[in-house]
């Protein structure tokens, strides 16, 4: 698990860390909502110094996906 990138997702959704995984998604997480789904995205873009496309943005459904996204990008995640 990358720490940093939980505590990210904790900080923006309002949640403990303790209640993400990588299954973790708007399914699942109340406050993802597309609005925080976007905060989220700003801020992984800032901190990771990538940007996203529209395309990979809405392709999102589950943390294991931003992972995979984040890996797209050169960005190494440990699992």
């Amino acid at each position: 698990m990358n720490e940093k990138l939980y505590e990210m997702i904790s900080r923006v959704l309002s949640i403990p860390i303790e209640e993400i995984n990588e299954k973790s998604g708007p399914e699942n997480i109340e406050s993802w909502d597309s609005f925080n789904g976007l905060i989220l995205v700003d801020e992984l873009e800032n901190h990771f110094k990538i940007k996203f496309t529209i395309s990979e943005i809405t392709e999102v459904k589950t943390v294991a996906d931003i992972r995979q996204h984040l890996k797209n990008h050169n960005v190494i995640i440990n699992e």
